[in-house]
């Protein structure tokens, strides 16, 4: 089942998602449901408050955006996601977001990190990252703080794209009678 994806300017994007303290079987089921938004938005990315979950979880798959099938997709799972470790040197992204939905800007982001989470066993693990998986999993963890890629743009571009959701939006609405 797909859950509804959040929009900007939904509250609950700004909101700091709380830890989980074990991967059980609801979480499991979470993060299932979640790799299903993914993928049929499409998107490589997707953190739990996006969906209204206020909960430390994210999924990503950069592969699965390019995947022929579902056997291809090979999707990371995490819960209480955190970064131990960033490299000093930076890589540069157009990135995009469900939340902000047809809007892309360049971010800059350490280009390689190392993080710890629990997997979907509920095991600890390390993981090293570099290049667009880096970029992806920074964004994803950003929303569990509440954060989202267009707070590190300029307030310049930052309105604009406001502007751009606010005019998409009043697009969508029907015509009142």
């Amino acid at each position: 089942m797909t859950l509804p994806v959040l929009t900007v300017p939904d509250s609950r994007l700004r909101q700091v998602a709380a830890p989980v303290r074990e991967v059980d079987r609801g979480v499991v089921h979470l993060m299932e449901e979640m790799l299903e938004t993914m993928y049929a938005a499409p998107g490589i990315g997707l953190s739990a408050p996006q969906v209204g979950i206020l909960k430390r979880v994210i999924v990503v798959d950069i592969a699965g955006s390019r995947a022929g099938s579902i056997s291809e997709q090979d999707p990371l799972c995490m819960a209480n996601p955190a970064i131990l470790w960033a490299s000093g040197e930076y890589s540069s992204y157009n990135e995009g977001c469900l939340s902000l939905p047809g809007q892309y800007a360049t971010v800059n982001r350490p280009s390689r990190i190392l993080l710890r989470y629990l997997d979907r066993q509920n095991k600890m693990r390390d993981c090293t990252a570099d290049g667009l998986l880096a970029t992806v999993l920074q964004h994803e963890m950003d929303h569990l703080d509440g954060v989202l890629f267009v707070d590190y743009l300029s307030k310049l571009k930052r309105d604009m794209i406001t502007r751009r959701l606010q005019k998409a939006r009043r697009l969508r609405q029907p015509a009142s009678a």
